[in-house]
């Protein structure tokens, strides 16, 4: 029996591979406690019983667990930065054929803008995204590629018009020129083995819900997926402290480059 919210980390670990120690335990147990009221259970045992026997209500714990709130060029400031400056230098150093990540890519708003971007710097053939996610859900809407207009408020006129079509008065549909170019996977930034030879990773606004020590592992995963130079675009509210002591160099506000090798 499930008594108290230790117990519930535990099942959760066993029946979804998520651990709950690495996220900030006030709020995420705010969540939950929420969700599992909102379904009418009377505590984590009934809870737990319940999503272990139905998939639909697992899905829908660990859609709701990893808060995917997401959006097409969120910050645009910072991804005018990415166009003009970041971007222009890797290629000049890399070459074409960057190796980019979107980690924690959610519904696929962040890799589709980059690979719209990227289409403005190198041919579309030569563009390869890598994009993951933890949940199933997400990753699914994301190769669909159907957004409500809401998620492209941010995105400049020329990509909706280039990349889009209308679907009736409220969905967009992203055009598959661009789909091509993103290939999405299922991972767990917790757990799961990185990608290496990273040019740029892009990670932005999932580490504000990690605990200190996770957020420091995972930065150092970060940095060994990089390639010396290579660079980590990060979310406007999540600014990396100590980045000297995890193998980074200050570039731009929220972009930050592995230590070159002497």
């Amino acid at each position: 029996m499930i008594r108290d919210y230790e117990g519930f980390k535990d099942f959760v670990l066993q029946n979804t591979g998520i651990d709950l120690n690495a996220y900030k335990e006030r709020q995420m147990k705010r969540r939950i406690d929420s969700l599992i009221e909102r379904n009418k259970y009377d505590g984590y045992d009934s809870y737990s019983k319940a999503i272990k026997t139905n998939r639909e209500l697992m899905d829908q714990f660990v859609n709701y667990l990893t808060i995917n709130v997401s959006e097409f060029y969120r910050n645009p400031a910072l991804w005018k930065t990415l166009e003009d400056v970041i971007l222009p230098d890797l290629i000049d150093k890399f070459g074409q054929n960057l190796k980019i990540w979107s980690a924690a890519c959610s519904t696929g708003d962040e890799p589709y803008s980059l690979a719209m971007v990227m289409a403005k710097k190198v041919p579309m053939s030569r563009i390869h995204i890598i994009a993951t996610d933890i949940d199933d859900q997400v990753l699914e809407k994301a190769r669909d590629g159907v957004y409500a207009a809401a998620s492209l408020k941010g995105l400049p006129d020329e990509y909706k018009n280039k990349y889009f079509d209308k679907m009736g008065d409220r969905f967009y549909k992203i055009s598959d020129d661009i789909k091509k170019c993103v290939e999405f996977k299922k991972s767990n930034l917790l757990k799961d083995v990185y990608p290496t030879g990273c040019h740029l990773i892009v990670c932005r606004n999932v580490m504000i819900y990690f605990t200190e020590d996770a957020k420091q592992d995972i930065y150092k995963k970060f940095n060994k997926s990089l390639r010396p130079d290579g660079c980590l675009f990060v979310g406007n509210t999540e600014q990396i402290i100590n980045y000297r002591e995890l193998g980074y160099e200050y570039d731009k506000l929220f972009f930050y480059r592995k230590k070159k090798e002497i």
